[in-house]
């Protein structure tokens, strides 16, 4: 059976309006979200002033943040942009470790006046957590737990922040659940320099692709205290 010219035109019209593929994996047609990267340049990106940084091009749709040749070498993007929301937010993206052993897109984000760092897979490839809590590295605070990451394999992740909770996934699963409430928050040293938001590697070569950031609805805000609130 022939479809009449009204389905005809009702498909089309759909076909047309649809999000691309492309931007339903980023999140692009959620409320409010803004892309962070074209998947074509650096606009709205520098390279991190890293000593003796490796390169940072774009190559496939993808950041490539190349290993530091130097000894315990960073390579890293921070962002120039100036009007993004500091709290009551979802950063995503994807990532991965494109060579060596260690964290390969440390993000480096705001929580209000401050800042934090969720480190994927550092100290040697696993460890994966918020630094730093009240003076204490990922390794050591309560956030750090061990997540294996395997070279050449893209993994997604999402970090959620509201004053009630900071919260971190890889591939949906949570990994970071935590309460800011009465913590000192801070970066370390090495990382300051990425504020107000950027991605770093160390002593790894890193991909970063598909960087969303949506701001949180009131009632996500809401739900986030309330389930904060509750034993």
């Amino acid at each position: 059976m022939r479809p009449n010219r009204s389905d005809a035109l009702t498909l089309a019209l759909s076909l047309v309006l649809l999000p691309a593929p492309a931007a339903l994996a980023r999140g692009d047609d959620a409320p409010g979200a803004i892309p962070l990267f074209d998947g074509q340049t650096l606009a709205n990106w520098t390279p991190t002033d890293f000593y003796k940084a490796g390169e940072v091009v774009v190559e496939d749709g993808a950041i490539l943040l190349k290993k530091s040749e130097a000894s315990g070498g960073m390579t890293g993007i921070t962002t120039s942009r100036e009007d993004l929301p500091r709290i009551d937010y979802e950063l995503s993206y994807r990532a991965k470790r494109t060579e060596g052993r260690d964290f390969f897109a440390a993000a480096t984000f705001p929580v209000g006046e401050t800042y934090l760092t969720f480190v994927n897979g550092g100290w040697g490839g696993s460890v994966t957590g918020l630094s730093s809590i009240d003076g204490a590295d990922a390794s050591e605070n309560l956030t750090g737990t061990y997540h294996k990451f395997e070279n050449d394999t893209w993994y997604s992740f999402r970090i959620r922040v509201t004053d009630a909770a900071i919260r971190c996934w890889v591939d949906d699963e949570e990994l970071v659940s935590f309460d800011p409430t009465g913590h000192h928050l801070g970066t370390r040293l090495e990382t300051r320099v990425s504020q107000p938001l950027g991605f770093a590697t160390w002593q790894s070569g890193g991909a970063l692709k598909d960087i969303v950031l949506r701001p949180l609805s009131p009632e996500e805000v809401a739900s986030e205290a309330e389930a904060a609130d509750t034993p």
